[in-house]
């Protein structure tokens, strides 16, 4: 019986990702401008950087990029496409992506405006960064001890 909850949780999880896929689609085609491809772009080398990723769709309609807790969001705004870091502030940067939100002791962003670049090396480092240091944040289940 524990098995049917475990895989029925394991189907909802992966029909919720693959749900938030299909809104992450249509909101870059709705976009239809410079920052649906941006959000295009970036949402690529988010997947080339961490392929074991899982796309979410929270807060009423903000893709979110997660693995062992969030990585970072995809906001498009009128003049910015933001990638803000859940825990940006403790990863290192030394190609100075982060310039945005930097007075925050927890989350850093990524500004990114209409025509600019992205470091996409850097942006990837910075996505491996991020898995990593949440993966170090995960609880470990205690061992059973053997008598």
């Amino acid at each position: 019986m524990k098995k049917a909850v475990t895989a029925k949780k394991s189907n909802a999880k992966k029909t919720g990702a693959a749900s938030a896929s299909k809104l992450i689609d249509g909101r870059i085609k709705e976009l239809g401008d410079w920052r649906g491809d941006m959000l295009a772009r970036v949402r690529g080398l988010i997947k080339e950087a961490d392929p074991e990723i899982v796309e979410a769709w929270k807060w009423r309609g903000v893709p979110v990029w997660e693995h062992d807790g969030i990585i970072c969001t995809g906001e498009t705004y009128k003049e910015v496409v933001k990638l803000t870091f859940a825990k940006g502030a403790a990863l290192d940067d030394p190609a100075g992506l982060f310039n945005a939100s930097l007075d925050g002791n927890v989350r850093r962003a990524i500004d990114i405006r209409e025509g600019e670049t992205i470091n996409e090396k850097a942006l990837k480092a910075l996505i491996r960064a991020a898995a990593e240091l949440n993966a170090s944040k995960v609880k470990k289940k205690p061992g059973k001890k053997s008598t």
